[in-house]
């Protein structure tokens, strides 16, 4: 019997950076007084490294590593704490090392641009510049840190002194927890399935507009999930695979040429869909 700590490893994604911003309590107090408002109305947050493209270069690379991240994994129970099947390991993981070394060279190149981004943040802050906001290039590069934890998926197979009464409750309750968590993980992957399906077919619905726009990521969005989903497939599930298998067959790789020009083709790829996307609410109880 296979076990699910067998097919996949627990990962969380643990990504600190610095935000440059910082709230001017003085500034707050000037903007209320001016204004006869309370203080409490607001809050003036200021930014302290304003067109900063080395810091925001490297804001923008965090939120894609994070988005790649959550699109290889599947949700676990506990906050933070996401499933990898190990189907998905070696693609994902090496994916992530190569990201995650350009991240490093990205912060590394702000870290150089740092002073002269200050001096050029004392011209646009004006009288709202104060040094003492700004830590010094060593205290700065404390605040920039990515690190992937894997851990096992937690199994019942463990011995500590206590009472079999109570060893075997613990044991009952570990089980319903990976069950559960399993569970939600499985409805994740239809749930990603039937929502490109639904997007597609809202897509291609308004084409009829002339103010409709069609992007080309609308197509590659389901071909890439096709290709992805194998490896999330935790349990194996024929009817997702089923599912996904026909997905792809019939929706995936088309051009937004093909669809945008031909209504004939772009109809019966609509009436496709919108059959998939029925039947796969039967399975999901939607």
């Amino acid at each position: 019997m296979t076990h699910l700590s067998d097919r996949a490893l627990l990962v969380q994604l643990n990504i600190s950076q610095w935000t440059a911003r910082k709230l001017d309590k003085k500034a707050t107090r000037e903007v209320a007084d001016a204004n006869y408002a309370s203080r409490d109305a607001g809050n003036y947050h200021k930014k302290l490294l304003p067109m900063s493209d080395s810091l925001a270069n490297i804001h923008t690379m965090t939120g894609s590593i994070r988005q790649e991240f959550l699109t290889n994994t599947l949700p676990w129970g506990l906050n933070n704490t996401h499933m990898l099947p190990t189907a998905n390991y070696l693609n994902f993981m090496t994916t992530f090392r190569k990201r995650k070394s350009e991240w490093e060279q990205v912060v590394a190149k702000f870290l150089l641009d740092y002073p002269s981004l200050q001096t050029t943040a004392q011209r646009f802050l004006g009288n709202l510049y104060d040094a003492a906001d700004y830590p010094d290039v060593s205290d700065l590069r404390s605040k920039f840190a990515m690190e992937l934890v894997v851990l096992p998926v937690p199994t019942a197979d463990f011995r500590v002194q206590l009472a079999d009464d109570e060893l075997d409750s613990i044991k009952a309750d570990l089980q319903r927890r990976v069950e559960e968590n399993s569970g939600i993980a499985m409805r994740d992957a239809w749930q990603r399935l039937y929502d490109r399906v639904k997007h597609m077919v809202e897509r291609l619905s308004k084409l009829d507009d002339p103010k409709s726009r069609f992007h080309e990521s609308t197509l590659e969005h389901v071909t890439d999930l096709c290709k992805l989903l194998p490896r999330l497939n935790i349990m194996d599930d024929p009817n997702l695979e089923a599912m996904r298998y026909e997905v792809e067959a019939k929706l995936a790789g088309l051009s937004k040429d093909a669809v945008v020009n031909d209504p004939v083709l772009r109809q019966s790829k609509i009436d496709e869909a919108s059959d998939i996307m029925a039947r796969m609410g039967a399975f999901m109880g939607v």
